[in-house]
């Protein structure tokens, strides 16, 4: 049987019958490419909306925050590598329809929940899933918001963007090389934050990892380029503690985090200091 090809992310993964792509979780079925793991979740939580992070959509309100597992990239710092590097097989997870999910969005109402965050692992990789979930929940009246790594291919895209109303995007680099470094496409991440800036709202996390991303230079180039999209995306820089395969590095310098913060607020009208 011949190759099928996944053209959700730059990846762009063509795979033979039963091959699974680089995210582990969207392979070859039947002659079409689906997500193995649809349906399944690792992780569902009634969390602050600040805490995706957004400080500037719908502050004080709570969101159901769901995720599976599966990533598109490989960050080695990654902070939540135990199911966005995790197998199906290799974690406890729930069986559950996009029916059930947004029945259980609304049961939680009466708690303050405005909807659902698709989260935790890269939801880009959970496709099929949060499309129809999405598609769903906003029938419904419900917010959707997606947490991402923005590493997606414009045509679906434009699919998702109808059913959302708010995206925090990770901006991990702002250079080709960089990108290649964690197997993402610095282009297509570009694209995400414009696009999706334009019809929703988008705010924007740097991650500040010590000899990777961390010079005053790279952050200016950012956040100037963020500015001349619109100068009122948040921004959100974050502090860097060691993780997964990064256990030798020193948490981002507290002096440094600051600076940056100066220097982005040069070009930005907000900007936010997180994990310090």
């Amino acid at each position: 049987m011949s190759k099928v090809k996944c053209g959700i992310c730059p990846w762009n993964c063509e795979l033979e019958e039963g091959k699974r792509g680089f995210c582990g979780v969207r392979g070859n079925t039947g002659g079409k490419i689906v997500n193995v793991n649809y349906g399944y979740l690792s992780a569902a939580c009634l969390d602050p909306i600040e805490k995706k992070p957004l400080k500037r959509f719908r502050p004080g309100t709570k969101i159901l925050s769901i995720g599976a597992n599966g990533c598109n990239m490989r960050c080695p710092w990654c902070q939540n590598y135990s199911i966005s590097m995790a197998a199906q097989e290799e974690i406890d997870m729930m069986d559950t329809d996009p029916k059930e999910v947004v029945e259980t969005a609304l049961d939680y109402l009466p708690a303050g929940n405005i909807g659902l965050a698709f989260t935790y692992n890269e939801p880009i990789t959970m496709y099929d899933f949060m499309l129809d979930t999405a598609k769903r929940s906003k029938e419904k009246g419900l917010v959707n918001v997606m947490v991402t790594n923005g590493c997606i291919n414009p045509e679906p895209l434009e699919r998702l963007l109808p059913y959302f109303d708010a995206m925090n995007i990770d901006l991990k680099y702002f250079n080709e090389e960089g990108y290649k470094k964690i197997g993402g496409h610095f282009e297509a991440v570009k694209h995400t934050i414009q696009r999706a800036s334009e019809v929703l709202h988008v705010e924007v996390t740097w991650l500040v990892v010590p000899g990777e991303n961390d010079t005053e230079e790279e952050l200016e180039k950012a956040a100037a380029w963020l500015a001349s999209l619109d100068p009122e995306i948040p921004l959100h820089i974050s502090r860097f503690f060691p993780r997964y395969k990064v256990l030798d590095k020193s948490p981002t310098d507290i002096g440094l985090m600051h600076r940056l913060e100066e220097i982005a607020k040069k070009h930005l009208e907000y900007v936010y200091l997180g994990n310090v």
